[in-house]
């Protein structure tokens, strides 16, 4: 075994000082977002200690926000990775593969395989995609770690705390550098990587205070000295260091086929490497909001307990408040009330000022896009489709950043790591002599969102079309349809699954079966007739001899 590089660990944790150091400005962004929009995150995003079940809520007057970006998080899983559902498929990059039926089998196999192990509840999936999400809400960048089980075969897929995490670009604007802290017991550090490699401060802690945590700092980098005849880390494209942060010394080193960190972004300004997020956007209207919850709820308790007045001449010595209560003295012989209440602001004003803000807070999630389905549960197929178009309109551009940038680089880690683990089937002997090649596609209900232009337009055409047909009384028109081609392609873009649809061929026996059945009824309907005519037959031929 080659001895750890100390003099690189050093450098490591140099490097790690200063990404640190500059996103230090932006972190004080994050944590002013976190203490008014997720507060359980706050405090954690400047590497702050929090103490565990302690209550951070105080800088947060109104849940609005918090409770958008919740449903932002909803409405990124429902569209791009909904729970349980198929988004994606692989293809051959080769369309003529597409004709040979092992490949189109092999592609099929690797889906179910794929899919079977990203659900399968030790992955947890789905837990970590909420997080991210969350994340890239609020922070403007979500990260996961994805790796296989310890003890098991299979995918397993961890949150990773924009707080913990720091990354750099190539020169293309690809994220290829990694930068995480994390903290580690004494036990568990020698558990990890082994009594031999720790720090002599680590190795004393384990025999005298186990559970006394130390800061580890862990770097995945492209690797310049990669060897490809290599069968150890050294031959592999990314290399893995630990290093014990405060003696900074290395603990480990390891290697990956692929960029284990899948990093999804919002969208970033001129310069600089992190995504701003939707809260920053709305960050100005959530303040504004907390200053208007204050006043309204110092008003609030004005109107219902308000500031009495009196006039000074000992009248509230022994003014009663209770309910039923009769004061004597608070009104003059003639009538005047002698006792009065200080008028309050306008309560419906503040109302309406806040429902500005809620508006403004909703927009910056994209709530509002959906608001209008649970406002109108009610409508035709043509308006469901006409909404779906225009929500495709506007959420595709956005949501295809992310499909490009995030999920697809996921699906690169996950099959590399299916492969390595030798749970993926043979090749068959046409796609190896095309490299493997593939191709992503994504079919997301955001996807379908997309293509439900078309299914929009049919069915103005196909009204328009009926009106004409009602007009003229000529079905003709409706002869331009294909509706064997239409009906499964609909199916197909509204996520209707394939075992609701029947086979073609049993539609022809359906089909042949309907004709036979009109023809007979068509032969018994015309029987009475033909036999008028036969007994007829013969006095006409009297009659013509």
């Amino acid at each position: 075994m080659e001895p750890l590089d100390q003099a690189l660990a050093a450098r490591l944790c140099k490097l790690y000082d200063k990404v640190k150091g500059d996103r230090s400005v932006f972190d004080a962004h994050c944590n002013e977002i976190s203490e008014v929009m997720w507060p359980a995150h706050s405090a954690a995003v400047i590497g702050m200690s929090l103490t565990t079940g302690d209550k951070r809520t105080s800088k947060q007057f109104d849940a609005r926000a918090e409770s958008a970006l919740k449903k932002y998080m909803a409405i990124m899983e429902s569209l791009l990775t909904p729970a349980g559902g198929k988004w994606h498929y692989l293809k051959p990059s080769n369309r003529d593969l597409l004709k040979d039926r092992e490949t189109r089998v092999w592609f099929d196999g690797v889906n179910t395989i794929l899919l079977s192990h990203r659900n399968a509840p030790k992955a947890n999936f789905q837990g970590v995609q909420q997080q991210k999400y969350l994340s890239i809400g609020a922070f403007g960048n979500g990260v996961k770690f994805i790796d296989t089980p310890d003890k098991s075969r299979g995918l397993r897929y961890k949150a990773i705390g924009l707080h913990e995490l720091y990354f750099l670009e190539d020169h293309a604007g690809i994220i290829d550098t990694a930068l995480r802290c994390f903290k580690l017991t004494a036990r568990q550090a020698a558990q990890k990587f082994g009594m031999e490699n720790l720090p002599a401060d680590i190795r004393e802690a384990v025999e005298k205070d186990a559970e006394k945590e130390f800061e580890f700092i862990h770097v995945v980098m492209p690797r310049e000295d990669m060897d490809p005849n290599r069968m150890d880390a050294k031959g592999k494209p990314y290399a893995s260091y630990t290093m014990a942060y405060q003696k900074k010394q290395m603990v480990s080193e390891g290697g990956f086929n692929s960029f284990p960190y899948c990093i999804g972004r919002e969208p970033r300004a001129p310069g600089e490497v992190y995504g701003r997020s939707p809260a920053m956007t709305a960050l100005p209207s959530v303040k504004v909001l907390n200053e208007e919850k204050k006043t309204m709820l110092k008003q609030g308790h004005r109107a219902v307990d308000p500031v009495i007045l009196a006039a000074d001449d000992g009248v509230l010595d022994t003014f009663n408040l209770k309910p039923g209560a009769v004061n004597y003295g608070a009104m003059s012989s003639d009538g005047k009330r002698l006792v009065d209440i200080l008028p309050t602001g306008r309560l419906d004003v503040g109302m309406d000022l806040m429902d500005m803000e809620r508006q403004d807070i909703d927009r910056a999630f994209s709530v509002d896009l959906f608001q209008i389905l649970m406002d109108s549960p009610v409508m035709t197929a043509t308006q469901a489709l006409e909404i779906a178009r225009e929500k495709g309109m506007l959420l595709v551009p956005s949501f295809g950043k992310y499909q490009a940038d995030m999920l697809g680089p996921q699906l690169d880690r996950e099959l590399d790591l299916l492969s390595e683990q030798g749970l993926l089937p043979p090749m068959p002997p046409m796609l190896r002599e095309a490299r493997g090649e593939y191709d992503i596609v994504f079919d997301s209900p955001v996807n379908r969102m997309q293509k439900a232009e078309e299914g929009s337009g049919l069915m103005r055409t196909v009204e328009m079309t009926l009106s004409v047909v009602n007009v003229t009384q000529d079905p003709s028109p409706l002869d331009h349809f294909d509706w064997d081609t239409i009906v499964p392609e609909i199916a197909d873009q509204q996520a209707v699954p394939q075992r609701w649809m029947r086979d073609p061929k049993v539609v022809e026996q359906i089909r042949a079966s309907r004709q036979q059945a009109q023809q007979t009824e068509q032969a018994i309907n015309a029987a009475p007739a033909a036999a008028s005519v036969l007994k007829a037959a013969p006095e006409l031929m009297n009659q013509g001899g």
